[in-house]
């Protein structure tokens, strides 16, 4: 490549840096992208071993395949900084993208050159567009035998129209790439053997940041980090002024209130590590330590002359659950961090860095509110706790309603829906039955039929399974949030009740046996049980309580081998977003580093049968 690495550099004038987003829907290439970007900019050493998907180094964000974290790197190409940060494709992660949007001049807008933009590509683009970004297409994996870049470069100009782009962002360059091979080109047929039309692309065409070098200090925190020996990392751009190591600065927060802090260290970023500077000039995104009170949003500026920055807004919360203390018979027993105390510190925590999620005490000292932008938003929480060693129990999934001219409003989606011909019927079934309209239908070259629903976001709590199985796991969905509208009535989002443990023990084959005639089990033989936990769905609405530790009594006719007889079902393993979906509103799921458990509310089934009589739920 002509383009060749620079070593870092102090002293970067901001035309000599391009701050840069890199946006797509999941799962079209955009790590792999930077992978590739990262690789032929020479960051690693010639025989350096480099993972897949670098910058992917959360456990979760590898194994599901998304970007779930906004994180940011830089490579040098011609003497300019490119400050690269990947963003998260999915609408749940919008906190994320919008902050991100602040630091940013431009963006890097990736489709896939068969499916061409996708629901979430609208979300994080109408955002960048909003702000006044230009962008540059690149058409991903223009490899595929079935790739279409003329229908996709139409389609996203339509949606670049669609989503208010002037003149000026409408008339963007298109590149052609693939970027697992880390080729791209101006044509589709015409591919160079590198990015270096990328790099060009992103210096000719994107503009450096608008700031003020000789102003008073002012810079925004926009994402947090944390170090276990230096403690939090405010990150953010320097929108002006300069910031030296040991430098008193004023910090603004959200409500204007001013505080006098010192900062400890300045560091930007060179490849994915970041790099300790004595100071650092207007228009780069850098990382200081030592400003440990310091919140999203809040602004870092001079002393003596204050200049405070509107706080960043994020879309409200469409979806709450309660975290609460494990309450259940196994209480204690795998976790690590089993206190109230404990559970309200990391969620507090994680509040302070996610600006989209709200955490609230409630009347019981044991129980928070915890409300987020989905299911997916709420189930990576859940896992991440899970993983560092904590111990609790959480609800059902609600949706929050908003009063609006004094009537209930409720969160709607707006739900893309791609699927064979034979399963149309099923899938309009189901999809009426959680209250959706149709606004769109549209019959695809390969037979398919794409659907487009508004649907209430609580219509699509538990969905996704039924979906699956509707669709012979064929079905492709996507949901972005559609803003609120009146309450559209009751819905009934599941179909059938749960088989429920009667009493404690180890669930033997010949319990199970009986119990796997009335319904699907979620256990196995030899797993221990408690009363009132959930081990299977049940064929019926209703719910059954069912003995799954009975005994085979012992006879004098007893034929040998009789117990080796009896035939299991394989049970079916619930994930985690599948334990969160098949909650009930009687039912919580109780979640430690080990295992998740769905169990009901009230366990003993004399008080459950006596509280449901009550609620007039049984005859």
């Amino acid at each position: 490549m002509k383009g060749e690495a620079h070593p870092a550099r102090l002293d970067m004038k901001a035309d000599q840096i391009r701050n840069i987003a890199i946006i797509a829907h999941v799962d079209h290439g955009k790590t792999t992208l930077v992978d590739a970007m990262l690789k032929q900019s020479h960051i690693f050493r010639e025989n350096q071993s480099v993972a897949e998907r670098v910058m992917d180094s959360n456990d979760l964000e590898r194994e599901r395949g998304i970007t779930i974290l906004s994180k940011n790197t830089a490579v040098h190409y011609n003497g300019v900084k490119i400050n690269i940060v990947d963003t998260p494709g999915h609408a749940d992660f919008g906190g994320e993208v919008e902050r991100v949007m602040n630091m940013v001049d431009g963006v890097l807008l990736l489709v896939d050159s068969v499916e061409g933009p996708m629901p979430q590509t609208k979300f994080v683009l109408r955002h960048a567009l909003e702000r006044g970004h230009k962008a540059i297409v690149v058409v991903n994996k223009i490899d595929r035998a079935n790739a279409r870049p003329d229908y996709v470069v139409d389609t996203t100009f339509d949606l670049f129209v669609d989503l208010g782009a002037t003149e000026e962002q409408a008339e963007f360059p298109v590149l052609y790439a693939s970027a697992l091979n880390g080729i791209c080109g101006e044509e589709p047929d015409q591919l160079t053997d590198s990015l270096e039309p990328l790099f060009e692309k992103i210096v000719e065409y994107l503009p450096s940041p608008r700031v003020q070098p000789d102003a008073p200090l002012q810079m925004q925190a926009t994402l947090m980090g944390h170090d276990d020996y230096k403690g939090k990392i405010v990150i953010g751009r320097l929108n002006s002024g300069t910031i030296r190591k040991n430098q008193h600065v004023l910090q603004i927060d959200r409500e204007g209130t001013p505080h006098s802090l010192k900062v400890a260290q300045v560091f930007t970023h060179e490849g994915l590590k970041r790099t300790e500077v004595e100071e650092a000039t207007a228009g780069d995104i850098i990382a200081l330590t030592g400003l440990g009170d310091v919140g999203i949003g809040d602004t870092i500026t001079d002393p003596e002359k204050p200049q405070p920055l509107p706080p960043i807004q994020v879309e409200e919360p469409t979806l709450r659950v309660t975290f609460g203390v494990n309450t259940s018979p196994f209480a204690g027993r795998e976790g690590e961090y089993v206190t109230s105390r404990k559970l309200r510190e990391r969620l507090y925590l994680e509040s302070e860095r996610d600006v989209a999620l709200h955490v609230e005490d409630t009347d019981s000292p044991d129980t928070f509110l915890v409300a987020g932008r989905g299911e997916l938003h709420l189930s990576i929480l859940i896992e991440n706790m899970r993983r560092e060693g904590y111990e609790f129990e959480v609800s059902k999934p609600e949706v929050i309603l908003k009063k609006i001219d004094d009537k209930w409003h409720e969160p709607v989606e707006v739900v893309e829906v791609e699927v064979s011909s034979e399963y149309q019927g099923a899938v309009v079934e189901l999809l009426g039955r959680r209250k959706g309209q149709m606004v769109d239908m549209e019959l695809r070259d390969d037979g398919s039929v794409h659907y487009t629903y508004r649907v209430p976001t609580r219509g699509l709590i538990g969905f996704n399974q039924q979906f699956l199985t509707a669709t012979r796991g064929e079905g492709l969905m996507n949901t972005l949030f559609g803003g609120y509208e009146p309450h559209s009535g009751e819905i009934q989002t599941r179909d059938h009740g749960s088989l429920v443990a009667w009493e404690p023990g180890d669930a033997t084959s010949y319990g199970l046996h009986a119990a796997q005639e009335r319904g699907t089990l979620f256990i196995g033989a030899n797993t221990e049980v408690y009363e009132g936990m959930v081990v299977g769905q049940h064929i019926r609405e209703n719910d059954l309580d069912v003995n799954v530790c009975k005994k085979k009594q012992l006879t004098n006719f007893r034929a040998a081998g009789s117990d080796d007889a009896l035939r299991l079902e394989p049970p079916k393993n619930l994930s985690l977003d599948d334990a969160l979906e098949y909650l009930s509103d009687d039912e919580l799921l109780e979640v430690t580093p080990q295992a998740f458990r769905i169990r009901k509310r009230i366990l003993p089934k004399n008080q459950r049968r006596r509280y449901q009589k009550q609620a007039g739920r049984v005859e």
